[in-house]
């Protein structure tokens, strides 16, 4: 064990051969950022899905103390790890170190550019897509104009930071010309703006095309990445079942 938790901070590579297990749900987009990025590491990982009542009891709530997915058991190093963005930075220092994937800047600005987006997206996007999902989903009884507001509200708010970005940067991702783990970290919630049931109504896309052009063509961009493409029939194949 000494061996591997060597090489996992630094001291050499380690090679994933046997599956990395991924705790996931149909619904929640967080698990799917963990999918897309095992993907283009082209990492082997078995995918267990998890029923809401279940994050809640042992023993998945020894696994994640927060009761939540991303959840994984890494059985090449012996870890086990919670919380999405902790996750994607684990599975890159481990089994991306040299940057073989390019997803990954290494130097200068746009190393910690990254990092900003990586914390935007966690700290702004996701919130409030959830709320809004929240409340769209699970409590369409009660008069929740204010709160659904609010929500749409600051969805569109994050879309317009990002093509302001594009505008001004005149770049095809968030950091520069290659795509950033931090770019793709935004797809998952943002398929709850393009797909069914779409928390913001079924002709927002055709809103966000018009409204936000840039980071709609970048979303696009995003959306072709076979890794994505992969991720997103999992995705509705998990959500048919």
């Amino acid at each position: 064990m000494a061996s591997i938790l060597q090489k996992v901070t630094g001291g050499g590579a380690v090679t994933a051969s046997k599956p990395i297990k991924l705790y996931s749900h149909a619904g929640g987009p967080n698990p799917w950022k963990v999918a897309i990025l095992l993907n283009e590491l082209d990492l082997p990982y078995e995918t267990s899905m998890m029923q809401f009542p279940d994050l809640k009891k042992e023993p998945f709530e020894k696994l994640n103390p927060n009761g939540r997915v991303p959840a994984i058991e890494d059985p090449n190093t012996g870890l086990a790890l919670w919380e999405s963005g902790a996750i994607i930075e684990y599975l890159l220092q481990t089994y991306d170190a040299s940057n073989k994937s390019g997803l990954s800047y290494t130097s200068g600005a746009a190393k910690w550019e990254q990092r900003c987006w990586a914390e935007f997206q966690m700290s702004g996007q996701g919130p409030y897509y959830g709320q809004r999902a929240w409340f769209i989903l699970y409590h369409p009884e009660k008069d929740l104009t204010s709160c659904l507001d609010r929500y749409g509200n600051e969805i569109k708010r994050v879309l317009g930071v990002i093509d302001s970005h594009l505008k001004k940067t005149g770049r095809p991702y968030l950091c520069g010309e290659q795509c950033s783990y931090a770019d793709l970290m935004f797809v998952p919630w943002h398929w709850l703006l393009t797909q069914k049931p779409n928390i913001m109504g079924e002709d927002f896309p055709s809103e966000w095309q018009k409204s936000y052009p840039e980071a709609w063509a970048w979303h696009q961009r995003l959306e072709e990445r076979p890794a994505v493409a992969k991720a997103r029939e999992a995705r509705e194949k998990a959500k048919a079942d």
